[in-house]
């Protein structure tokens, strides 16, 4: 999707619009002494996010006040012009696109939580183990499902989900879990690429009509050479050690599979609400989480009485009943909360004309290979989605070659960085301490020579194509 929830979720969810209309329509404060105090404040936020390891402050602190203090500057240049209430609605535009971002994603969330609580993530960890497979081998694993699932539902989730096993299979080794949540992180990102509805970016680019749908599928090689040159070059440095067997067979509790099963059927929904219905994916999610919570009521009810019976043979166990509520709590709020802040900060930058300025100098100036090679880049230290926003926003005169090239570098170039991509930001919370901004800094080197080399071999295999764009 790339924060990245924006990212993400970002993926499945409409471009966030310049929420005020034109640039004639605006005040223009790129020269304006706020527009460089919110330069100044978006940055020193992201120091705080970079150093959190450091300084152990949630991340989603500062960028939720650099957001506030931000827009606050902004209305106060507004207040006493004709345009006074454009900030208001641009940051209620802002918020619709946080709000979906954040449905979508707490009903993720949500699920995982239940899976985890099932045991199914325990069970799968044991059924790894008990194959007698080495780290290196769970590694590529998951790195492979994640590049192939990441197309059938979108990167976050694929993320969410198969980190929540690499924490089970490799708990106990911290190197081990810090390299896995990389794979995952890159392998899901270009398993998103090729995909319309795998990501955020191609979703907009298919939404507009400028990428027919089976076009996307010319991205398969590039993206899946974007994944195996840094995951060749990572698995070298993984513990070459094979867990310990389990003694004994985790068994899911009651429901486990049903579970799995609603989770299934809410992707589905989620798909079918947007390709069939045009409504947002997150009304798909946020109704399948909805029959979680159906079903989870009568788990609980059958639950409940299991456990009076078990009292009253004075032999209670281990049963605890089924409370959806429960992992709706469990949610990384640190994550989500982090999401509105990235969201309201760059939306704050794109209100007041740089991402305009920038989009027009890369396109205008540099030429659109260059600057779609750049989108990429900034996309892992900005945001995939704004940046794509300005991209479509301007439209600028290119062949389906490089319209498949700034979808493929916006939809991979978050990889880069772990703040990138919502799939990167997510993990950080979800293997807190263990996978962190500078344990993926140390492989920027392998995934940027991915990023070059998927970009080349698009350039090489795709170059010439002339559909036209609608």
């Amino acid at each position: 999707m790339k924060t990245k929830l924006l990212p993400f979720l970002l993926f499945w969810f409409p471009a966030l619009a310049l929420a005020a209309g034109t640039a004639t329509e605006k005040l223009d404060l790129t020269g304006h002494w706020v527009g460089f105090a919110a330069i100044g404040i978006f940055l020193l936020a992201y120091a705080f996010v970079i150093a959190e390891e450091f300084t152990h402050m949630r991340k989603s602190k500062p960028v939720m006040l650099a957001a506030g203090i931000i827009w606050l500057l902004i209305a106060w240049v507004y207040k006493d012009t004709e345009l006074a209430t454009l900030p208001e609605h641009a940051v209620k535009h802002y918020l619709t696109e946080f709000a979906e971002l954040f449905m979508f994603l707490l009903a993720a969330m949500t699920y995982v939580n239940a899976m985890s609580e099932r045991n199914i993530f325990e069970a799968l960890r044991g059924w790894l183990l008990n194959r007698g497979w080495s780290y290196r081998k769970l590694f590529w694993m998951t790195g492979i499902l994640s590049f192939f699932l990441s197309p059938l539902i979108d990167n976050l989730t694929t993320a969410l989900v198969m980190c929540a096993v690499v924490l089970a299979v490799g708990k106990d080794n911290a190197k081990f879990i810090a390299l896995a949540c990389i794979n995952i992180v890159v392998a899901a990102n270009a398993g998103g690429a090729f995909s319309p509805f795998g990501d955020i970016t191609t979703l907009m680019v298919w939404q507009k009509g400028i990428v027919h749908f089976n076009d996307f599928f010319y991205l398969f090689i590039p993206s899946v050479v974007d994944y195996l040159v840094p995951a060749a070059l990572m698995t070298l440095a993984v513990p070459d050690l094979t867990p310990e067997p389990l003694k004994a067979r985790v068994e899911m509790k009651e429901g486990a599979m049903a579970i799995i099963g609603l989770f299934i059927v809410t992707i589905f929904l989620a798909v079918t609400f947007h390709n069939f219905f045009h409504l947002p994916p997150f009304m798909g999610m946020v109704t399948g989480m909805a029959l979680l919570k159906v079903f989870g009521y009568f788990l609980k009810q059958k639950e409940y009485r299991l456990l009076r019976r078990a009292q009253k043979a004075g032999a209670a166990g281990d049963i605890t009943p089924f409370d959806s509520f429960k992992f709706v709590a469990r949610a990384e709020w640190d994550t989500l909360l982090f999401f509105f802040g990235v969201i309201m900060c760059v939306g704050a930058l794109g209100f007041i004309g740089y991402l305009h300025l920038v989009s027009e100098y890369m396109y205008g100036e540099l030429g659109p290979t260059t600057a779609n090679v750049l989108v990429g880049i900034l996309s892992a230290i900005v945001d995939n989605i704004p940046v794509m926003v300005a991209v479509l926003e301007m439209k600028p005169e290119m062949d389906l070659t490089q319209w498949l090239l700034v979808t493929l570098t916006a939809g991979v170039g978050g990889s880069l960085l772990s703040i990138g991509s919502a799939a990167g930001v997510a993990l950080m919370g979800q293997a807190r301490g263990m996978y962190t901004f500078f344990s993926h800094l140390k492989w920027t080197w392998a995934i940027a020579l991915g990023y070059a080399l998927s970009i080349w071999v698009h350039l090489l295999i795709n170059s010439g194509m002339d559909h036209p764009v609608r």
